[in-house]
């Protein structure tokens, strides 16, 4: 059995498992970012972490959406999440912040920023050749 990798009912199997685990995050999401939704309107108050919160849940699923479409995940979207976590972080804890953990958060987040130019700079500059299949 000579078979191509990448081909036959393995990998059959693990398109279905991964097609599984995007609509489970999907649907996660989407109840999350409801649930979230609906307290704010029962409470009738959105504050800035509430903002970030949804930020949150609309890369998540604009990740989801992408990973769908093309099968592939740019490093650019989680970078993303994790600098609207850290704001986020940061706005919700910073009266029990000290100092250098404040200092150590906002580095972490200029850090990850430059990550992102980095990583679009070698996009444009180096693109990847294109699929031959």
């Amino acid at each position: 059995m000579n078979q191509l990798p990448g081909t036959g009912p393995v990998r059959s199997i693990v398109k279905f498992l991964e097609l599984f685990g995007l609509l489970v995050i999907l649907v996660a999401t989407l109840f999350a970012a409801g649930t979230d939704v609906l307290e704010m309107a029962a409470m009738r108050e959105v504050n800035l972490s509430d903002l970030l919160l949804l930020f949150l849940y609309l890369e998540v699923l604009a990740m989801v959406a992408v990973y769908m479409e093309s099968g592939k995940l740019p490093v650019r979207f989680p970078i993303y999440i994790a600098i609207i976590a850290l704001a986020r972080y940061l706005i919700i804890e910073v009266k029990d912040l000290d100092t250098w953990k404040m200092l150590a958060v906002g580095l972490t987040m200029l850090v990850l920023a430059a990550t992102v130019l980095v990583v679009r700079y070698g996009h444009l500059r180096f693109p990847y050749p294109p699929d031959d299949k």
